[in-house]
């Protein structure tokens, strides 16, 4: 099953699964009792789980884990040699530790070194295991607290980082892993410690040690988690992690899973389920638009060898196919998620630019574990905002005021990843030691640079694989638009929450706007695609479209 028959069975199982599971999370995070693991948690931590907090103090509680989080990685990172089971590997130099520790505790897993042989088991699982974990769960704590502040009235708390963060992993998380880890495994994905399956003989009369690991329960928390880095280098291109069509469909459906049932959990929290509905709406047209943009231009693209073999099959697995690779792609920069199962680099001119894209949308096609969600919501309130304008009324959403003090934040959420794509980006091709990085001149170099800092910036990770980015300079750059991409929209979203659950809730009058029903939903779908294109649509003209013009005039 290829194409587009592929892409509608993924659409229809996430549809399905949204349901029960976004019903699911709701439970989750509104129930009063706390499970027994969970005490003991709170207890060795010496957090009281009944302390409803203020918005400083719940984003100060998520800031402070985070930066304990990057610590401890690196010093995980750069120790792997003296750590057990490190299968003689070396420790991460300064500069890419740094990168490394930076990239898994944002949820972006951007890697600047080779999978397999650069990370022993104790550091994937210990290291970047347990950060896939609580990185996505510290996406899915703002998440819910943005709802709350919604939601409530007249209040200035917003919940309990700590509880949000447990739940998330405890109830959430480990419990999906687990059973798609046992899934993947019954598909023939790699499990075990042993380190290698041995030596074999090569075609060319070499010999050639294959290298194994704890693939499959690497393989279920990187792709549901949002975290994408791949245990090969090669990713989920190489068959140890996605061996047939049937795994492949699997991590396309795990990538979307979380995201799309937070959306169905906002519905169920704000009371009404159409709201949930009409924010699926808008992730599933955008999403959609996406695969139709990018299965047209990979296999309408001029040249040669694609019109020879129907499609631009350079760097594509021949187990998927070009549609299976482009649906992927799409899926991975759509959901945050940045794993890859072919060579992004070598997509055509504008299919990479409509995976560029989806990053630059915000990554809110369905996005990632949480922050998909609060993505959603922001754009929702800028369409919120210009249909007040329409229509001369104060712009209110879930029947609360959006003053000026609130859509100052929801702004300044929309301007910090521009800025520090654009500002990287800027600085790359400026400096001389920058540009010897880049593997390709011209408009698809600009394109590497660009997507490079746009995939650190969105938490997304994937790349275009002309860029040598294991220079100090991307080393670092790279980590500083990682943190500003992550954190400082944070920030603004638990601001805001906090803003929003001290209004009180208006009642609806015949003038007021729905924020529900395919109306809204058309201008959330508009607001969203303006406020891409005003941000991203100039450096888009320098390279992808630059380069796509280029090859279309021959």
């Amino acid at each position: 099953m290829t194409g587009w028959p592929q892409a509608a069975f993924v659409v229809v199982v996430i549809v399905a699964l949204h349901v029960p599971l976004g019903d699911y999370l709701a439970r989750v995070y509104t129930d009063a009792r706390h499970w027994r693991v969970e005490r003991v948690i709170y207890r060795l931590c010496g957090v009281d789980p009944d302390n409803d907090q203020r918005w400083p103090h719940y984003l100060g509680a998520l800031l402070a884990f985070s930066g304990v989080g990057v610590l401890l990685l690196y010093i995980v990172l750069r120790a792997q040699p003296v750590l057990p089971l490190s299968l003689g590997r070396t420790g991460l130099s300064p500069a890419a530790a740094f990168n490394t520790a930076v990239s898994f505790t944002t949820n972006t897993s951007w890697q600047s070194y080779s999978g397999e042989a650069a990370m022993g088991h104790l550091a994937l699982a210990a290291g970047l295991g347990v950060q896939a974990f609580a990185s996505a769960g510290v996406g899915m704590a703002a998440g819910v607290a943005l709802i709350r502040g919604l939601v409530r009235q007249r209040t200035d708390c917003i919940g309990n980082f700590w509880v949000d963060l447990v739940r998330s992993v405890v109830r959430v998380l480990l419990p999906l892993s687990l059973v798609f880890a046992l899934v993947l495994v019954a598909l023939g994905v790699i499990q075990n410690l042993d380190g290698t399956l041995g030596t074999v003989t090569t075609p060319a009369g070499g010999r050639q040690t294959i290298p194994a690991g704890p693939v499959a329960s690497w393989e279920s928390i990187k792709l549901m988690s949002g975290d994408g880095g791949g245990f090969f280098n090669a990713n989920s291109a190489h068959p140890f992690e996605n061996p047939t069509q049937l795994s492949n469909v699997i991590a396309i459906v795990l990538m979307l899973l979380v995201p799309a049932g937070f959306i169905r959990m906002f519905g169920r929290l704000a009371g009404d389920r159409r709201q949930g509905w009409t924010l699926l709406a808008v992730a599933g047209v955008l999403f959609l638009l996406a695969t139709v943009c990018a299965g047209v231009v990979q296999n309408a693209h001029p040249g040669t060898v694609p019109t020879a073999v129907g499609a631009a099959a350079e760097g594509t697995e021949t187990r998927f196919g070009v549609p299976g690779s482009t649906l992927f792609g799409v899926t991975a920069t759509s959901s945050a998620d940045g794993a890859a199962n072919s060579a992004y680099g070598s997509f055509t001119s504008l299919g990479g630019g409509v995976l560029m894209a989806g990053m630059m949308l915000g990554e809110i096609s369905p996005g990632g574990c949480g922050s998909g969600l609060y993505g959603l919501l922001m754009i929702s309130l800028i369409a919120v905002f210009l249909g007040g304008l329409m229509v001369g009324r104060t712009p209110e959403y879930l029947r609360k005021e959006i003053g000026g003090r609130e859509m100052k934040a929801v702004v300044l959420y929309h301007l910090v990843t521009p800025a520090a794509v654009l500002v990287g980006s800027a600085l790359a091709v400026g400096t001389s030691n920058a540009r010897t990085a880049v593997g390709n001149p011209g408009a698809h170099g600009v394109s590497e640079v660009v997507y490079a800092f746009t995939s650190a910036a969105a938490g997304n990770g994937s790349a275009f694989t002309g860029l040598n980015s294991g220079g100090t300079f991307f080393q670092i750059a790279l980590a500083i638009a990682m943190l500003a991409g992550r954190y400082l929209p944070m920030i603004f979203v638990v601001a805001l929450a906090g803003m929003l659950a001290g209004r009180p809730r208006g009642i609806a009058t015949a003038g007021t706007l729905p924020s529900h029903g395919p109306v809204f939903a058309l201008m959330t779908v508009t607001a969203a695609l303006i406020v891409g294109a005003l941000g991203y649509l100039p450096v888009l003209s320098l390279g992808p479209l630059a380069d796509g013009l280029r090859h279309a005039l021959g």
